[in-house]
């Protein structure tokens, strides 16, 4: 009994010193981030950097790779339809232009979904419609 005491007191003070740091850093984090929220930042003239912020600069980026998923999509689904033409009755060349035409689909179904997700976050991020 005196074995098991001792291991769980053990156990117990490192389980105490994580819950420590984890309050500790949770308390940092809180008494950083108004000097984050609140801090100045100028731009600098004359270096022909983009004028966009940073949410801009990641909104396009999305937009572009969503963009490339959806059109490989779409190039998948034709080369799985031209599979299932050529397959010619040969039972393992349609199951593999039926699963390539369903991955494809799943593709271009994500591509769009993320169209759809990312407009719905920059409308409710930007606070200009109140509707949504």
């Amino acid at each position: 009994m005196a074995v098991n005491s001792a291991s769980n007191g053990e156990g117990g003070v490192l389980m105490k010193n994580k819950i420590k740091k984890f309050a500790y850093s949770i308390g940092a984090v809180a008494l950083a981030a108004p000097a984050l929220v609140l801090a100045q930042f100028e731009k600098p003239g004359g270096t022909n950097l983009p004028e966009n912020t940073l949410t801009q600069i990641v909104s396009n980026l999305m937009k572009w790779i969503l963009g490339i998923v959806g059109f490989i999509g779409v190039i998948g689904f034709a080369i799985a339809g031209i599979l299932y033409l050529t397959a010619a009755g040969d039972e393992d060349r349609i199951d593999v232009a039926k699963k390539a035409m369903i991955y494809s689909i799943v593709g271009v179904i994500v591509a769009l979904l993320g169209l759809v997700i990312l407009a719905a976050a920059e409308r409710l991020l930007s606070g200009s419609n109140p509707n949504f």
